[in-house]
């Protein structure tokens, strides 16, 4: 299986810009090298063109159009496969402040149960809650500082203004959950470790990065799906990500064979199939695989944003994304995955006692966390 990777919405480290909140990336496999196997066609449909290479934004739909039966042919005579990967970025900014503050095991004022099943996202959805733009940026801003003092400052002010609004959270069990948390995190923003420390390690909380490893998780599901193995993985080229990208598709590597466990409820971490090769990192321009998948997730995004497109360029899209998948990390990708968890019966029995006693020790420890917590900060509250 061969597989080339694109990407678009790029804004690196910045997160609110409103012409580009979603980073896409889009995966095309197919079983055949397209370097190789699609190089003669697309020299035919360039010159056709008189263009150099066939570049979807340049193009647009009207000269696309006129080679979107042929593409859509040999999409379908090869068996090409698209998948278009999502973050939406101004989400990734929530989600990340909050796996890091509201993490167990760095907070003592959050229950494991709480971070480590999902009742994870039920918290996650409560303290999204809190966020107004303005402090979403904020949170950003503190997640990518490298100073740890002024991190830990930034945290600090951060849990504080996000105190009081606690109390628009419809029930008490929440706002006693998020005000000692935040406030715990308030008190010991060390111990929570929000800044990033130096740049490499700002790259791996981007969203480049984060949709890459979709992409990754991605390619191991079709492979294993259709029983191939990966040959190659070619990504296009670009300076400020590749060499983290490779970073993060070596150490999936070092995890192929093994399953984890998240916790229970929780879904499985499987690399059992994650692929061996490490990614080849090419110039857009050197690689028909890369002028094809630039084609179809051109036409994806303009699907996604409602914009026109002729029938023929719908066909293309379709006779490659049918076998294909999609994916998001966003706050309305997460309530649709877990949103069946409000649909859950109430317990008709009581739990047993063993369980019983291991939660009111949880409970127990978290308010002595809080109990302890400086004056000023619960009168902060």
């Amino acid at each position: 299986m061969y597989c080339y990777v694109d990407e678009s919405g790029n804004t690196g480290l910045e997160l609110f810009d409103a012409n580009q909140p979603i980073l896409y990336y889009g995966l095309l496999t197919a079983k055949a090298t397209l370097d190789v196997v699609a190089e003669p066609l697309l020299k035919e449909l360039r010159q056709s063109l008189g263009v150099n290479r066939l570049h979807a934004n340049q193009l647009g739909v009207g000269r696309l159009t006129t080679i979107g039966e042929k593409l859509a042919r040999f999409s379908k005579k090869n068996d090409l496969r698209f998948s278009m990967l999502r973050v939406k970025k101004p989400d990734h900014a929530l989600i990340s402040f909050f796996d890091q503050v509201f993490d167990s095991g760095m907070n003592n004022a959050v229950p494991w149960h709480h971070y480590f099943t999902p009742l994870r996202y039920i918290l996650l959805f409560k303290v999204a809650h809190l966020f107004d733009d303005a402090l979403a940026k904020e949170a950003w801003k503190a997640r990518r500082e490298r100073n740890p003092a002024r991190a830990a400052q930034m945290l600090t002010r951060l849990c504080n203004d996000l105190l009081p609004r606690v109390a628009t959270l419809p029930d008490a069990r929440s706002r006693e959950l998020v005000s000692g948390a935040l406030r715990w995190a308030a008190a010991n923003p060390h111990e929570i470790s929000y800044g990033v420390g130096n740049y490499d390690s700002a790259l791996q909380i981007s969203p480049n990065l984060v949709g890459f490893q979709q992409v990754l998780q991605t390619i191991a599901l079709q492979s294993s799906a259709q029983n191939r193995q990966v040959r190659k993985i070619t990504v296009d080229r670009q300076t400020e990500f590749n060499n983290a990208q490779g970073e993060l598709a070596e150490f999936y590597r070092a995890l192929r064979g093994h399953k984890g466990e998240m916790g229970p409820g929780m879904p499985t971490f499987d690399y059992t199939q994650m692929p061996e090769v490490p990614p080849t990192f090419t110039p857009g321009d050197a690689s028909a695989g890369l002028e094809l998948v630039d084609i179809t997730l051109w036409i994806a995004k303009r699907l996604e944003e409602g914009k026109p497109l002729s029938p023929e360029l719908e066909q293309l899209f379709w006779s490659q994304a049918k076998r294909g998948v999609t994916d998001e990390v966003s706050l309305r990708g997460l309530d649709r995955r877990w949103r069946h968890l409000m649909d859950l019966p109430e317990p008709d029995k009581p739990l047993p006692e063993e369980m019983q006693k291991h939660f009111a020790a949880l409970e127990e420890r978290r308010l002595k966390e809080i109990a302890e917590l400086p004056a000023r900060q619960v009168a902060g509250a």
